[in-house]
């Protein structure tokens, strides 16, 4: 947890901010390309985050997306939250769709890792790491009727 981590958790529990987030990744965006990839919004507001090259699941053309991610031993916990809002992030559809993408982490640490959406019980049970991590998941699931998918992404083996 960074200075600004509890800024950035006040205005991730902004009612309306799930509208702005096209805006906001054109953002993190700019600030990335601008800083080599070494920056983004996640990590100025001291939080975990990788970023997931996936290819497109009709096109497979790759893309880059950057997430909040909750570390668990060497894998990582990303959750397709979209600040609760009530349409699924396209990343979630394009990720099913493979089974492995490459990660980056710690702005230039690639590594091939597998994917796996986690299905409950065990889904249920990782909510409160990832609350303790980003504690607005909690806001988010009660403001959405979507159940919101969480993967476990894992670095793979060779």
């Amino acid at each position: 947890m960074g200075l600004l981590t509890p800024i950035a958790v006040r205005v991730g529990a902004i009612p309306w901010l799930p509208q702005h987030l096209p805006a906001i990744v054109k953002v993190d965006e700019t600030l990335q390309k601008l800083t080599g990839e070494r920056v983004d919004i996640l990590r100025v507001a001291g939080l975990p985050s990788v970023t997931m090259i996936i290819p497109g699941r009709k096109s497979g053309v790759e893309r880059s997306t950057t997430v909040l991610a909750v570390p668990d031993g060497d894998d990582w916990l990303v959750a397709g939250s979209y600040f609760g809002g009530p349409k699924t992030p396209a990343w979630v559809y394009n990720l099913r769709a493979v089974p492995a993408i490459e990660v980056i982490t710690r702005g230039d640490h690639r590594i091939r890792m597998s994917r796996t959406e986690i299905a409950e019980p065990e889904r249920a049970s990782t909510w409160p790491a990832m609350d303790r991590v980003w504690p607005n998941f909690a806001l988010y699931r009660k403001r959405t009727d979507r159940t919101i998918p969480i993967f476990r992404l894992s670095p793979q083996d060779g």
